[in-house]
């Protein structure tokens, strides 16, 4: 539950706020044993939800800030696409605090499995990473106690009324940085004003991503200091895994097309259309069988349920956790490959021609195409992005990314451009443009949150 996901009447006086968030504190107290349950079950799809569960409810076995002497920069990263663009704002930070003399480890949390995993790669020696704590009093209030925080940095859109009132309570700076709010968040936020808005009004500072999303977390009643651009442009590519899909590629007969970062109903609408095109016509079935396709869920939990439906539709399945040497490209002409691994968008991106976005296609308000473009890859994104709307609309001005209507339209726009070497390499071309110029923003907000980390 994040507080971009509630709201209300703004107009309560301060006392009814007061006992409005004693009551969702007590709700959410009331949800913990169902908590531990969901991550029991969680756990056996994903491992990594079973670690250190009493970390979410305070209860840590790492030494205290007070014991051991380290002062903390809390960072939050709730996810896996968070957790990629703190990975660049902290090798920025690292280097504005060391040139500014403050010796400041880091206290990295996470909500999710997927984020925890990536994350553990981002620590340097007296940096820690647990859990992020639930949203209760007590739980924040041992948190904060253990490991003293001198600010917190929350990135994009993570505000737990809880964490604001008692980070502002202990004198605690926090900041949400590379924030971003669409409409259809804000609207949920203003529905619950009543919670959400003393919230955003707590934070100390905002630093948003682009100047929709500033004006609208100003409605919100955020002080939004400055517009400072999106970190996941300045995030750089695995050159190692660019290298391995480089050498994979020079082996293939054919272009590759990817869906990527596939949602739950995204996959049957793309299995409809390639099944329509195997079962054309003769004349037509070559279109089916010009390009490799690739799928690539966006969560893990789901590469055997996405697995399970392309041999369902009785297409031959290829997993990247089978290959050894690269794709298998034999003996089926019918072959999907699902890339069933973490951690590996850039070989993913390296080995396609072109990308169909997941969450654009459903009402889900897509993806990060960012990532995709870094890696020159175009996209081709269905109608639905209102979760990265700039993002997206500037890769489509630039001719990084291609709007359709549906997921047949982007099948056809796919072969189309991977058709033509002229239309693919001039898009190719727009992706490494469109990349290059909207670098810059993880300096700019390291320098915005410095006079925040001193004493």
């Amino acid at each position: 539950m994040r507080c971009g996901e509630l709201g209300s009447n703004a107009s309560k006086p301060k006392r009814c706020v007061v006992t409005t968030r004693t009551f969702y504190s007590w709700v959410l107290h009331a949800l913990q044993p169902f908590l531990r349950r969901k991550l029991q079950r969680r756990g056996v799809e994903e491992p990594g939800y079973l670690e250190a569960i009493d970390e979410r409810f305070g209860h840590y076995t790492q030494a205290c800030a007070a014991q051991s002497g380290v002062a903390y920069v809390w960072v939050h990263a709730v996810s896996l696409g968070e957790t990629r663009a703190a990975a660049v704002l902290l090798q920025a930070l690292r280097e504005v605090m060391r040139d500014a003399q403050l010796d400041l480890k880091i206290l990295l949390t996470h909500g999710t499995a997927t984020g925890r995993a990536q994350g553990q790669s981002l620590l340097h020696d007296g940096d820690v990473q647990v859990w992020q704590p639930w949203d209760t009093p007590a739980v924040v209030q041992r948190f904060l106690q253990h490991f003293q925080p001198r600010a917190a940095i929350v990135l994009e859109t993570e505000v737990w009324p809880n964490w604001v009132a008692l980070c502002r309570q202990a004198q605690i700076p926090m900041l949400l940085v590379n924030a971003r709010m669409s409409e259809k968040s804000m609207r949920q936020a203003q529905r619950l004003a009543w919670l959400s808005r003393p919230a955003y009004q707590g934070l100390t500072a905002v630093f948003a991503q682009t100047q929709a999303d500033a004006a609208r977390l100003r409605q919100l009643g955020a002080n939004v200091d400055g517009v400072l651009g999106n970190l996941k442009f300045d995030a750089k590519p695995d050159a190692q895994q660019l290298l391995q899909a480089t050498a994979w590629k020079q082996s293939l007969t054919r272009p590759v097309v990817l869906l990527t970062s596939s949602r739950e109903g995204e996959e049957v609408m793309w299995l409809d259309t390639l099944q329509a095109l195997k079962d054309a016509p003769l004349d037509a079935q070559h279109h089916f069988h010009a390009v490799h396709w690739l799928v690539v869920p966006r969560h893990p939990q789901r590469f055997d349920e996405v697995a399970a439906l392309i041999t369902q539709r009785g297409f031959a399945l290829s997993r990247r956790s089978e290959w050894a040497n690269g794709p298998e490209t034999a003996p089926a002409d019918d072959t999907i490959w699902l890339g069933d691994s973490l951690g590996e968008m850039a070989l993913y991106y390296g080995l396609a021609d072109a990308a169909l976005l997941g969450g654009s296609f459903a009402p889900l308000g897509g993806q990060n195409l960012i990532e995709a473009t870094a890696c020159g890859c175009p996209v081709v994104m269905g109608p639905h992005t209102f979760n990265f709307a700039e993002a997206a609309d500037l890769a489509e001005a630039a001719g990084a990314a291609l709007r359709v209507a549906d997921m047949a339209e982007a099948v056809v726009t796919a072969l189309q451009m991977v058709g033509s070497s002229a239309d693919e390499n001039a898009h190719v071309q727009a992706c490494w443009t469109f990349s290059q110029e909207h670098k810059g923003a993880a300096l700019r907000t390291a320098q915005a949150l410095l006079p925040y980390l001193k004493t």
